[in-house]
């Protein structure tokens, strides 16, 4: 998406930084409530249940690491 907002194609009156931001923000949201549902879902194996919810906070760790970039530099320089 950082590509596509960076090339001749992407709209000149539409703010690139702006809409990765926002996608980022729909990306680390959706990751949350995913997280919550399975915190809240029990499981019948708790090894089960340990490792999705691992996994679960591990990506939404990630998502937000991965807008760091987006909020101190410029999109498309």
């Amino acid at each position: 998406m950082q590509g596509l907002s960076c090339s001749r194609r992407w709209p000149v009156d539409l703010d690139a930084g702006l809409v990765l931001i926002g996608a980022g923000a729909v990306v680390v949201i959706a990751q949350a409530v995913l997280l919550i549902a399975v915190l809240r879902v029990p499981s019948r194996s708790r090894f089960v249940q340990g490792t999705a919810a691992t996994l679960a906070l591990a990506a939404l760790v990630v998502g937000l690491c991965t807008m760091v970039p987006l909020l101190v530099t410029s999109a498309c320089r």
